[in-house]
């Protein structure tokens, strides 16, 4: 009995300690997203060597009542305040109504691709800021709004990495 445990205690410390370069920023929108409250996401830069993947993270309930969702990222790099504005569309649901996402219950969570390989210019502090641009002033049925950064796989073809 103690070597089963033993061997539990060492897959859980492994599995609890182990790096996959991810890391995942939720921001609660509380089923009331105003269209003035920007969703700030910080992030702290230390391999731009390393392209990043960065991931938008919706969770929605049956209470919203579009097919898709339209942000405006504002990403500024905070060293030389350069920022850059994008506006853009994502589909929640199939034209039959069954959302996208994946998740038990009535919440779903939807993950969107921003910008993939991504090489952060430097070192240092970068912060994207999300807006809802739909029609309501306060948007129902989305619950959290997130950002996900993580290292991008990269490939060696003919000697090259991509």
């Amino acid at each position: 009995m103690r070597k089963i445990l033993g061997l539990f205690s060492l897959i859980l410390f492994f599995s609890c300690n182990s790096s996959s370069g991810e890391d995942t920023i939720m921001n609660s929108v509380d089923n009331k997203w105003n269209k003035k409250s920007e969703q700030k996401f910080n992030l702290e830069i230390s391999d731009p060597q390393n392209p990043k993947n960065i991931i938008f993270v919706v969770r929605n309930n049956n209470n919203y009542p579009y097919s898709n969702i339209r942000f405006i990222v504002n990403f500024t790099n905070l060293q030389n305040k350069k920022k850059e504005i994008d506006t853009l569309n994502y589909v929640l649901a199939k034209p039959n109504g069954e959302w996208l996402g994946t998740g038990f219950g009535d919440t779903k969570e939807t993950l969107f691709q921003y910008k993939l390989n991504y090489r952060f210019p430097g070192k240092g502090k970068y912060q994207i800021g999300l807006t809802q641009a739909m029609r309501n002033d306060n948007l129902p049925g989305i619950e959290d709004i997130g950002i996900k950064i993580e290292t991008a796989k990269t490939v060696t073809i003919n000697g090259r990495k991509q």
